[in-house]
C-alpha cells in the first residue's frame, strides 16, 4: 500500500482553504486505498494519523526576531531539518507540501526533505515562486527576481524589502530539490511554467470536492429552516475571513449600493464567514449571519436556499466556495480575476464582471436576478460539471498516477 505524508500549516479547519482542499485529498486517496498521515502546525482532528509538526524553541523565537527585521518570514525553523528523523517521515514513500508558509515551515529545508524521497508541492496559491507574498495583483517581479517590491504589506507582510534576496534563496533550495509541482488552477499552472519552479514538471490538477456533501437540495426547505422568507431573493457571500481585502467585502458593499431600489427590498444577502456581522450591518438591505461555518450540511443549505453566490475577490486561485457553490447547483458571479473562469464560465455556470469595476459586478446580479430561465439553466450545468469535472475521486486517481511515476523513478 502506497504511503503519503501530508504537510500543511493546518490539518483540517481554520487555516484557509489551502488547508481544507489538502484534508480533502488525503481522505479521497484514503477512499482509493492510499495509506496516509498529516504533519501541520495547527492540529484539529482526532485521528492518530495527524499530529503536531513541532513546538517553538527558544532559539527559534529569538531567529525569529532577527529575521522577521530582515523580511525573511520562515528560514528562522530550523527544527524543519529534523523532520527527517520524524517517525511520520521516515514511514512515508513520498511526501506532498501544502501551505508551508505562514512562520512554521523552513522552504530551505525541503532538498534534506525531497533527497531521499521523492516530494510533491501542491501550490494553493502563488507563494512559492515570490520574494514573500501569496498574490502579487499586478506585479509580476517575481518573473525577474522580485526586490522593490510595491505590496510588503501583503500577507505574509515584511518588515523589509528583502523579497529580491528570498527570491534567490527559493531559486536556491529548487536547484536543489527532487519535487513534482502541482497546480489546482488554469492561470497558476501558468503563472508557474514562467516561474523559478518551471525547472521541474508541472502538472494541472483541480481541486476535488464531495459531490455528496454538497448537492441541491430543496431550496425552500432550506430557506425555512434557515429562517429565510420564501418570497425573498437569495444572494449568497462566504469566505474564511469576510473582512480581508483580497476577498473583496467593500466592492461587495458597493455593488450593493448600486442595486436598484425595487430589487434591494427584495433581496436578502447570506453571509457566511469571520467578521461577516460588519457587513451584514453595513449592508443596508434585510441580510442573515451564519457565522463561520465548517458543517458541510449547513453550507450545503445555505447554497441550495441561495438564487446566486457572489463572490467579489481581488485574487484567487481556486476557490472552494464557487467549488461548493457549483456543486450545490448554485449559479454563482465573480470579477474576472485568477482561477476564477475555470469555475465561473459565462453564460454557463455564471457571470464574471471585468475586475474592481464594482457597476459591473452589480450588473451581474440584475440580469441574473431577472432571468429565471438562463439561472435554472446554470444550476443544471454547474452540478453537472462538478460531477464531471471535480469529483474527489478524479483529483484522487490523477495524484495517484503522480505519486505512483516519482516512486519508481
Amino acid at each position: 500500500m502506497m504511503k503519503v505524508l501530508q504537510i500543511s500549516l493546518s490539518d483540517h479547519l481554520n487555516a484557509g482553504g489551502g488547508s481544507i482542499a489538502m484534508y480533502r485529498l488525503y481522505k479521497s486517496l484514503k477512499n482509493q486505498g492510499v495509506d496516509g498521515k498529516i504533519l501541520a502546525a495547527q492540529k484539529s482532528l482526532e485521528s492518530n494519523d495527524s499530529k503536531l509538526i513541532n513546538t517553538t524553541s527558544k532559539l527559534e523565537s529569538l531567529l525569529r526576531r532577527v529575521s522577521s527585521k530582515f523580511g525573511l518570514n520562515d528560514i528562522h525553523k530550523i527544527s524543519s531539518y529534523k523532520l527527517t528523523k520524524d517517525p511520520f517521515y521516515v514511514w512515508a514513500d513520498i511526501i506532498n507540501f501544502h501551505v508551508i508558509h505562514s512562520g512554521f515551515f523552513n522552504y530551505l529545508a525541503i532538498p534534506a526533505l525531497s533527497e531521499s524521497k521523492p516530494a510533491v508541492f501542491t501550490l494553493h496559491d502563488m507563494w512559492a515562486f515570490t520574494g514573500h507574498c501569496i498574490y502579487s495583483y499586478d506585479c509580476t517581479r517575481w518573473k525577474i527576481g522580485c526586490g522593490k517590491c510595491p505590496y510588503p504589506e501583503s500577507y505574509p507582510s515584511i518588515q523589509m524589502d528583502n523579497t529580491g534576496l528570498e527570491w534567490k534563496l527559493k531559486k536556491w533550495t529548487y536547484s536543489h530539490s527532487n519535487l513534482t509541482i502541482v497546480t489546482p488552477s488554469r492561470w497558476l499552472t501558468n503563472l508557474a511554467q514562467q516561474s523559478i519552479l518551471n525547472c521541474f514538471p508541472i502538472h494541472h490538477i483541480p481541486y476535488g470536492i464531495d459531490t455528496e456533501a454538497y448537492k441541491p437540495l430543496d431550496a425552500e426547505k432550506c430557506r425555512s429552516i434557515l429562517g429565510i422568507p420564501t418570497n425573498k431573493k437569495v444572494l449568497m457571500f462566504g469566505a474564511q475571513s469576510v473582512s480581508d481585502r483580497r476577498k473583496g467585502s467593500d466592492l461587495l458593499l458597493q455593488s450593493l449600493s448600486k442595486l436598484p431600489a425595487s430589487l434591494k427590498s427584495e433581496i436578502v444577502v447570506l453571509i457566511l464567514g469571520n467578521n461577516g456581522d460588519v457587513i451584514a450591518k453595513e449592508a443596508g438591505i434585510d441580510s442573515l449571519y451564519l457565522g463561520y461555518v465548517t458543517s458541510d450540511r449547513l453550507k450545503s443549505m445555505a447554497y441550495s436556499a441561495a438564487d446566486l453566490f457572489i463572490f467579489p475577490t481581488r485574487a484567487d486561485n481556486l476557490p472552494l466556495v464557487l467549488q461548493e457553490s457549483m456543486s450545490c447547483g448554485t449559479p454563482m458571479i465573480s470579477f474576472n480575476v485568477g482561477g476564477i473562469p475555470d469555475l465561473v464560465r459565462p453564460d454557463i455556470t455564471g457571470y464574471l464582471a471585468e475586475p474592481e469595476k464594482t457597476d459591473s459586478f452589480s450588473e451581474g446580479i440584475i440580469n441574473l436576478l431577472e432571468n429565471n430561465n438562463l439561472r435554472s439553466k446554470m444550476k443544471k450545468n454547474c452540478r453537472e460539471i462538478a460531477v464531471q469535472e471535480y469529483a474527489l475521486d478524479i483529483q484522487a486517481r490523477k495524484y495517484i498516477d503522480i505519486y505512483q511515476s516519482q516512486i519508481s523513478v
